[in-house]
């Protein structure tokens, strides 16, 4: 069975929220944000949120179940899951993890033009990257350590893990490039190279 929905990490855990119970889309989004989940799932924004809730319904992955009155808060939509979700949900968990899918990050997009750049001013601009990653890193640490004080089990922060894994891989590899920058190790030429010259280029 397949879905006419892409899957996505937002789409996955609405899936994945609702299969425990029924939600309207604040106690999504408060749900995603208490459980730390928003370290992996951008939903910053509510109406990325609506806006996902409505193709899954669409595709029939969910269902309204009932409207929620009270005089504090505006009328509230609550959402289910259908069968056709949970058998999506599953689909796509296994999908995610079992397959590396191809992702366009913008760093490694920017890297591969740091030569309109000059060696000095890479090196700052990188030593700033870093600087980040090593507040990130510590956050992660300090996330990580409360977690395992309050006694939850480590499969309920994998995902912390990884991060915080990849983090300080990137830490360590940017460290060394910073330095070899700063010690003239890594640099390039005055010039463009000669593949980046329209005049080369046969029409």
């Amino acid at each position: 069975m397949s879905s006419p929905v892409r899957s996505s990490p937002l789409a996955l855990t609405v899936l994945a929220l609702l299969h425990h119970k029924p939600l309207h889309p604040y106690g999504i989004q408060r749900l995603i944000k208490q459980w730390g989940k928003n370290q992996v799932v951008n939903v910053g924004q509510r109406a990325g949120l609506y806006r996902t809730i409505e193709r899954l319904r669409a595709a029939g992955l969910i269902t309204v179940g009932h409207t929620e009155r009270d005089q504090q808060y505006p009328e509230r939509t609550v959402y289910e899951i259908t069968a056709s979700g949970r058998t999506v949900t599953r689909q796509w968990l296994e999908q995610m993890l079992a397959v590396p899918k191809q992702e366009y990050p913008e760093f490694p997009a920017a890297l591969s033009y740091v030569l309109m750049l000059t060696p000095s001013q890479a090196q700052e601009i990188l030593q700033q990257r870093l600087d980040h990653l090593e507040r990130t890193r510590a956050a992660l640490d300090t996330t990580l350590a409360a977690e395992t004080e309050r006694g939850l089990p480590r499969v309920s922060t994998l995902e912390l893990e990884y991060l915080r894994t990849v983090t300080e891989a990137e830490e360590q590899w940017l460290r060394s490039v910073v330095q070899d920058l700063a010690s003239g190790h890594l640099t390039w030429p005055a010039e463009m190279p000669t593949a980046f010259d329209e005049s080369t280029t046969s029409t």
